[in-house]
C-alpha cells in the first residue's frame, strides 16, 4: 500500500469524527445515568453509567422492548431525560457520494434540518420540528451526515447544534423554537463536534478549515457572550487544522475548568468569560473527536490523525506548559474515531479496525490487546463493571472491566445501514440509534 493510499484511508476515518458527541452538565461531575443521559456519553460526558442496570444479551427477538423507525437521517446520539427521547435529524435530496480531493464524500441538492422526540415507554413520536432548510449545503464525509453533534437536554430546553448549518434552543416538551442562529464555518468534511450547557451558556468549538475558536452563547437569548480564538496552528493547510472534540468541564487544581482538544493543542479555558487557563502542545494531531478523560490533575486524551496518540498530561498550572507536563504518550492501535473510557485505573479503547486495549493510566503500558470483530465509530460504553462495544455493522461485544480480558457476551442486530452514533444508557435500557431505527433494549 502506498504512502498516499495510507493516508486516505486512515484520513477517510478520521473524519467521520466521532459521530456521537457531546458533554453537557453544568458540572455534574459525578453525575449519574439514572439523572438523565443528558447529552453523549452521559451526563458528563465520560461514558460512566454508574447507577445504570443494562442488559447482558440481546438479539434481534430477545430483550428488545420496541424498535421504531427514525424516518429521517443523522448520526447523533440521542439524549434521554425522564420518559422521553430526543435526537438531531435530517433529510436530503439527490444524494450522491463522490471523491472531493483525498475525502470521500456525499454532496445534496437540499438538506432538511430538524429534531425529534419519542415517548420512552413505547417509541412512539411525539413531534418533529424542521429548523433549518438548506439549499445546496456543504458536503460531508461519507461516514458524517448533516446532522452529526448531539444534542442537550436539561430544564425543558433542547439544544440543538450542527456547525456551520445552525444552531437552536427549542421548548423540549413540544418542539416550539425559541431562538436559532447560524455561524457559518468551512469544516471541509461537516460538523462534528458537539455543544456543552455550563451555567448559563451554551458552548460551542469551531476548530474548521478556515477559523478555529471557542464561542459561548447566552441560552436564553442565542446572543454571544464570549469568543476565544484558538491557540496559533503550525499546519500550513486548514486540512490539518481542523477538529471535532468535545470539550469536558470538571474542577484541576481547584478551579473549575473546560478542558478541550484540538489540532497540535491541549487547551483549558475559564468556562464563565473564554479565558485561557493553560496549554499543551500535543503534537500534529489534528481531525480528532476527543474528549479528555479527567483524574487527579491528569488529563488522558487521543489526537486522531495522521498517526493516532494516547497521552497522559499533567494540567497544574498556567500560560504555556512545558513538554514536561506529558507524563506518557503511546502509538499503535489508537483510535481515530472512537472515544477512549477511563474506568479506575485503566484506559479502555477500540481501535478502527476493532483491536480493543486495556491502558494503565500510570505508565501507558498495554494491559491487554485483543482482536474484536468489525469496525468501530462509536464510543465505548461502562456499566455494572462491563465494557460495551458498539460495532459499525450492529454487533456488541460486553467485556468484563479489569486487567483479564474476559468476553462476556456478543449481541447481534441485524441493521440497515450502520450504527455509528454512541447509545445511551438509562435506568435499565440501551437507547441504540443506527441509520435507520431506534432501539430501546432491555431485559424482560
Amino acid at each position: 500500500m502506498t504512502q498516499s493510499s495510507t493516508f486516505t484511508r486512515i484520513h477517510l476515518r478520521s473524519v467521520a469524527l466521532s459521530l456521537v458527541f457531546l458533554l453537557s452538565a453544568v458540572i455534574t461531575i459525578t453525575a449519574t445515568g439514572n439523572e438523565g443521559w443528558t447529552q453523549l456519553r452521559g451526563p458528563n460526558g465520560q461514558g460512566i453509567a454508574s447507577n445504570v442496570k443494562p442488559p447482558l444479551t440481546w438479539s434481534d427477538t430477545n430483550n428488545i422492548t420496541w424498535k421504531v423507525p427514525t424516518e429521517q437521517h443523522g448520526r447523533s446520539s440521542p439524549v434521554v431525560l425522564g420518559n422521553r427521547i430526543w435526537i438531531t435529524t435530517s433529510i436530503e435530496k439527490n444524494v450522491e457520494r463522490k471523491r472531493i480531493g483525498s475525502d470521500d464524500m456525499q454532496t445534496a441538492s437540499n438538506a432538511t434540518i430538524g429534531a425529534s422526540c419519542f415517548n420512552r415507554a413505547d417509541g412512539k413520536r411525539l413531534w418533529h420540528v424542521t429548523l433549518f432548510d438548506i439549499e445546496k449545503p456543504q458536503p460531508v464525509h461519507f461516514l458524517n451526515s448533516w446532522s452529526t453533534p448531539t444534542p442537550v437536554i436539561e430544564n425543558r430546553r433542547l439544544y440543538c447544534d450542527y456547525g456551520t448549518f445552525g444552531t437552536a434552543c427549542l421548548d423540549a416538551d413540544n418542539g416550539k423554537e425559541i431562538w436559532k442562529k447560524q455561524i457559518p464555518m468551512y469544516h471541509q468534511v461537516g460538523p462534528g463536534s458537539s455543544p456543552i450547557v455550563y451555567d448559563n451558556l451554551l458552548i460551542l468549538i469551531r476548530d474548521g478549515h478556515d477559523a478555529q475558536f471557542v464561542i459561548a452563547l447566552d441560552k436564553k437569548t442565542g446572543e454571544t457572550a464570549w469568543k476565544t480564538n484558538r491557540p496559533p496552528l503550525a499546519g500550513s493547510g486548514g486540512n490539518v487544522k481542523k477538529a471535532f472534540g468535545t470539550p469536558m468541564i470538571t474542577r484541576i487544581a481547584e478551579k473549575v475548568q473546560m478542558v478541550t482538544v484540538g489540532a497540535q493543542w491541549l487547551v483549558s479555558y475559564d468556562p464563565s468569560s473564554g479565558k485561557e487557563i493553560w496549554r499543551v502542545n500535543h503534537g500534529k494531531g489534528f481531525s480528532l473527536s476527543s474528549i479528555p478523560m479527567i483524574r487527579d490533575n491528569i488529563v488522558y486524551f487521543g489526537t486522531g490523525c495522521f498517526v493516532p496518540e494516547l497521552l497522559a498530561v499533567n494540567a497544574g498550572g498556567q500560560g504555556d506548559l512545558a513538554a514536561s507536563n506529558v507524563i506518557w504518550r503511546i502509538k499503535g492501535q489508537i483510535p481515530i474515531m472512537s472515544i477512549p473510557l477511563l474506568v479506575d485505573d485503566l484506559i479502555y479503547c477500540v481501535a478502527d479496525n476493532g483491536t480493543a486495549s486495556c491502558i494503565d493510566t500510570k505508565d501507558g503500558s498495554v494491559v491487554w490487546r485483543k482482536q474484536i470483530t468489525g469496525t468501530y465509530l462509536a464510543s465505548p460504553i461502562y456499566a455494572m463493571g462491563r465494557i460495551y462495544f458498539f460495532n459499525q455493522k450492529g454487533k456488541t461485544t460486553v467485556l468484563k472491566a479489569g486487567r483479564e480480558f474476559e468476553v462476556l457476551a456478543e449481541n447481534r442486530l441485524e441493521i440497515e445501514g450502520d450504527l455509528v452514533a454512541t447509545p445511551a444508557f438509562f435506568d435499565k435500557a440501551i437507547y441504540l440509534r443506527t441509520d435507520s431505527h431506534l432501539y430501546r433494549i432491555e431485559e424482560k
